[in-house]
């Protein structure tokens, strides 16, 4: 699909600096926040509705946080062709909402490095469902936008107020592109952290 309407929003980011404002534009404009823990707590704060993750899930985030969007109910979400009836029907039978907007950055695994944390404390700083949903989101941008950083929040603003709230295909392949550029720069740390 050459637009995209953004109606519905997962966000779930470690860094917070732009999050009111990208969050209040959404709402705003009529755009669905779902989100995790901390980032639903600072989007509650500023007096934005927000559904948590767990009532999509119908499952509590567990193992002190480490598995939370990990779940058929999130990623089939993400991963649907929006342009393919087979997945469309799929996600009906199953009772699973599509997504349009991920925005995702990942656990600061350079400050554990920084830091001098010890292996297991620095290993707790690696993320797991957010390289995975933002990996998830990049591959799908027929159908879905992808914000691997706050660096592109106003961008995507833009782009939104451009397009009456959706976004342009070339956009989001653009996203795509930063997106596993994101991801690759973050493993390579957390590999030339591990090894010996």
């Amino acid at each position: 699909m050459e637009l995209l309407p953004i109606r519905r929003a997962i966000l779930s980011v470690t860094d917070k600096r732009g999050l009111p404002e990208l969050g209040t534009f959404l709402h705003e404009h009529g755009v669905e926040l779902i989100s995790t823990g901390g980032t639903r707590k600072a989007l509650e704060a500023v007096g934005l509705p927000v559904t948590p993750v767990s009532a999509i899930t119908g499952f509590p985030e567990i193992l002190g946080g480490r598995v939370k969007t990990l779940h058929p109910m999130i990623h089939g979400g993400i991963l649907a062709d929006k342009d393919n009836p087979e997945h469309m029907q799929t996600l009906k039978e199953k009772g699973i909402g599509t997504f349009d907007l991920v925005c995702v950055n990942l656990y600061d695994f350079a400050g554990a490095v920084e830091r001098k944390l010890s292996l297991l404390q620095a290993v707790e700083e690696i993320d797991i469902g957010g390289p995975c949903m933002i990996r998830a989101t990049a591959k799908n941008y027929h159908s879905m936008l992808v914000l691997p950083g706050v660096e592109w929040y106003s961008v995507a603003i833009e782009e939104m107020k451009e397009h009456d709230m959706c976004v342009t295909l070339a956009f989001r392949q653009a996203m795509a592109s930063r997106a596993f550029e994101a991801t690759s720069r973050y493993d390579a740390l957390v590999t030339s952290y591990l090894r010996p």
